[in-house]
């Protein structure tokens, strides 16, 4: 270490830096990763977020709420026993994380056990977002369960 100062140190810890920013630009690239708004209608939605909060807050304060299963043939929803589905207007959105194309919006109607099922054959691998979202004797509720089909 022949005539070793200071603005040595100063360049070598230059050359790390640049190193360093290099090295995140090249081995870590974000921009490969498909990144989307969950709605093509953001803001005006956003708008309507009140009424998103007070549907969500009507479904927690119910005593039996809405649950969902994973079986072999899909997603299923079943509603409390108990509940009484006249005047009932239920729909689900599934939105998928990564890919706005694998997003599934779709009405539903309640069989005979209070329940529906989301077929297996439009799910893909991969992380949900499922909003449950039904009106009865118009008065909106609102879910939301995160989903990990496989």
């Amino acid at each position: 270490m022949k005539n070793f100062s200071w603005g040595h140190g100063v360049v070598i810890a230059l050359f790390a830096f640049i190193v360093f920013i290099l090295s995140m630009l090249f081995l870590f690239p974000n921009g490969q990763k498909n990144s989307e708004m969950v709605t093509d209608n953001y803001y005006e939605e956003e708008l309507k977020y009140q009424d998103v909060i007070d549907a969500k807050k009507k479904a927690d304060d119910l005593q039996e709420k809405p649950v969902y299963s994973q079986e072999k043939d899909g997603i299923k929803i079943v509603f409390p026993k108990e509940y009484d589905n006249t005047n009932t207007t239920a729909k689900f959105v599934l939105n998928r994380t990564d890919d706005q194309n694998l997003d599934i919006k779709k009405p539903v109607h309640l069989d005979a056990s209070h329940s529906f099922m989301i077929p297996a054959q439009v799910l893909k691998v991969g992380n949900y977002t499922l909003r449950l979202m039904w009106t009865k004797d118009k008065t909106d509720y609102r879910m939301d369960y995160d989903v990990i089909w496989k």
